[in-house]
């Protein structure tokens, strides 16, 4: 891989993540119910919101995975093996932000259906429910492909 293209995308997942912190943590300062709390109201007294950081954790180690990829790539430092690991990491991180989120829509519409507006938000994590999806399923992929590009070279050596 070439090493502008390698870099191009490595800041493209810098600036997705550093984007996904800012969303996170300003979207509750304007979400409705917080308009007039406090910011220890709106930080530390909303259950719903630490589960929420708390989903997002496996997506941030996801996208540090794919940055680590990228930099073997770069560096012409391909190692099949760190590859597929580093794969396998980013496809369970896709998958249990996905898991999370589902979590997270259970609540919505067990516990604040009717209560509150809950069509955004659900709408929300549709879309990184189906987002996550296409992302494991893209992982275990290339990850198949590059285990068994691993098995071939090993059958290869011996």
């Amino acid at each position: 891989m070439k090493r502008g293209s390698t870099i191009f995308l490595q800041v493209v997942i810098a600036l997705l993540g550093v984007g996904v912190l800012a969303l996170l943590l300003w979207e509750p300062q304007v979400e409705g119910r917080n308009v007039n709390a406090t910011l220890f109201e709106i930080y530390f007294k909303d259950p719903f919101l630490a589960y929420i950081y708390l989903a997002f954790v496996p997506f941030f180690v996801g996208l540090y995975q794919a940055f680590k990829i990228l930099g073997y790539g770069g560096r012409n430092e391909i190692s099949f093996q760190r590859s597929v690991r580093a794969l396998r990491i980013v496809k369970y991180c896709a998958l249990t932000t996905a898991i999370f989120i589902l979590g997270a829509e259970a609540y919505l519409f067990v516990f604040m259906r009717g209560k509150d507006d809950i069509a955004g938000g659900a709408m929300m994590g549709g879309f990184i429910i189906l987002v996550s999806s296409i992302i494991a399923t893209a992982a275990a992929v290339f990850e198949r492909i590059s285990q068994n590009a691993v098995e071939i070279k090993s059958g290869r050596t011996t």
